[in-house]
């Protein structure tokens, strides 16, 4: 190959930071002969796939569910390589995964497509058309599962092939989402009849994502995917950082990088904390949007441009109570309308989706309840001027002592039973996980655009780049998935035979 010719072999390659897209990235990179150190910033490995204890209970701030926890997935393979998943994983499902209270009936989306059909149409049998429609297209995407493919050049030990199955749901998820991608959820929600099945639709969050979005999350459900594995994210993101030491791989904490060193259009290593950390090669794992305060001179590229312009913050106000009660004859995601709406900023909440973690031992004492929601929005510059003004703390109580208040009207056994109150915003994600705006994944806008971006730019050797804005929208796989990419690239330009997924 010619970088081969130019003498450009790396052997040591940099890590910059310790999220999913770093240790994957890790883990592949150890797999195939080169020597790894990943530099994290924060005291622990995740990013924004992470959970925090508070006076004994356990506050779920990353995974909720997680898609490719199916065997029969192909991202199954990935977790099992970089070692997320084992067969000693335990893996709940929980169901029926929404459960929205309408005026003391019940109203369920189960993970099993057919039970929610029959559940609907036995509540609103004046919406069995539009019932049936909906679950025809969630069942069309059962099919549709995200693919483990070869970058074209690199030197595999095993092909990766997407299955012809894969291309036909491709096929028929595309016709859906050109017909539903421009019907927002409001305008969905007027196809019913029922005004429980309206309210909820109109309640589910992710709202400005889309019909089509909607129909792809029940369709992971419904294919037996999307599970929770045991414990959540610390011991999720702990069993990969087992598996890269293991590997030989080095990970150091509580270290920042200032800057890539580029000498002659080439990387030759990092500084961080006034220290060279000389390297044949760099991947840069931290969020994709920051990039710049990397370099002396930042990169341009066409796809990076792109990238700036339309990528939008998907941001969200995580509010967590440790409850002195057991609350596990609640659903486990039980869905409210508020009696009255919480506002924040110029964002206003008429209902929560709550996760109940009562039944769930790793979160809290016995005969104690975690409860955690969230508040979605953009508003990232509202929390940021509140800290500017000093008023940061008072906005976060306010915020906690607004959601108590409509939450206590639900579930009145909180009432004074509240020892614990967390209130997490984006600028702690930013502080604490390093994503931009604190934002956990793309906004998903009209027409979007939802091919990956390369790792690579032309011009500049031994850089590479991973993460979730690699892969739009984002979230845990895609960031998995563009580790692997870039130490493909890695791979390729390098001529070193990448270890493939058993």
């Amino acid at each position: 190959m010619e970088m081969e010719k130019m003498g450009y072999m790396s052997k040591k390659v940099i890590v910059v930071g310790g999220g999913i897209a770093g240790l994957s990235a890790g883990v592949y990179a150890q797999k195939c002969g080169f020597d790894v150190t990943i530099l994290e910033g924060h005291s622990i490995a995740g990013g924004i796939c992470t959970s925090w204890k508070r006076n004994g209970y356990l506050f779920e701030g990353g995974l909720h569910w997680l898609g490719g926890t199916c065997k029969n997935q192909p991202l199954n393979k990935l977790w099992r390589h970089i070692g997320a998943l084992d067969d000693n994983v335990k893996l709940s499902y929980k169901d029926p995964f929404v459960e929205y209270d309408h005026n003391g009936t019940p109203i369920r989306l189960y993970r099993d497509i057919d039970a929610t059909e029959h559940h609907l149409i036995a509540l609103s049998p004046q919406d069995t058309k539009e019932i049936k429609r909906f679950c025809k297209y969630v069942r069309k995407m059962k099919g549709l599962a995200m693919p483990i493919t070869d970058l074209k050049g690199t030197k595999v030990t095993k092909k990766s092939h997407p299955p012809i199955s894969l291309l036909f749901a491709a096929f028929s998820t595309g016709r859906i989402m050109k017909k539903y991608g421009h019907i927002s959820r409001e305008a969905y929600a007027e196809r019913f009849k029922h005004e429980g099945i309206k309210q909820m639709l109109r309640a589910l969050p992710g709202g400005n994502q889309g019909i089509p979005i909607f129909f792809l999350t029940m369709g992971t459900l419904a294919m037996g995917d999307g599970g929770f594995p045991e414990g959540g994210s610390l011991p999720f993101v702990g069993r990969i950082v087992k598996q890269f030491k293991s590997l030989g791989g080095k990970i150091q904490f509580n270290t920042k990088v200032e800057r890539v060193i580029i000498a002659n259009g080439k990387a030759t290593g990092v500084y961080s904390n006034g220290t060279l950390h000389s390297a044949d090669a760099v991947i840069i794992a931290s969020d994709t949007m920051d990039i710049d305060q990397f370099f002396d001179t930042p990169p341009k590229s066409p796809w990076l441009d792109k990238m700036k312009k339309e990528t939008a913050p998907t941001t969200a106000t995580f509010i967590s109570l440790g409850i002195n009660a057991d609350l596990s004859k609640y659903p486990e995601r039980p869905l409210f309308k508020l009696d009255s709406a919480i506002i924040l900023d110029d964002q206003r909440y008429t209902s929560l989706l709550i996760s109940n973690y009562a039944t769930d031992p790793a979160y809290s004492p016995a005969g104690k309840t975690t409860l955690t929601m969230q508040l979605p929005g953009d508003t990232y510059l509202f929390w940021k001027k509140a800290k500017e003004k000093n008023r940061y703390t008072e906005e976060k109580q306010k915020v906690a002592d607004a959601v108590i208040a409509e939450l206590t009207k639900k579930i009145p056994e909180i009432s004074g039973k509240i020892e614990v109150c967390d209130v997490a915003t984006p600028l702690t994600y930013q502080r604490y996980c390093g994503s931009w705006k604190g934002s956990w994944m793309t906004a998903i806008k009209p027409n979007m655009d939802f091919n990956a971006y390369p790792a690579s730019i032309d011009g500049l050797t031994g850089v590479y780049f991973a993460g979730q804005r690699m892969m739009p929208p984002g979230g845990i796989p895609p960031a998995a998935m563009s580790g692997r990419t870039a130490v493909q690239t890695l791979c390729r330009d390098t001529g070193t035979l990448f270890i493939s997924e058993d």
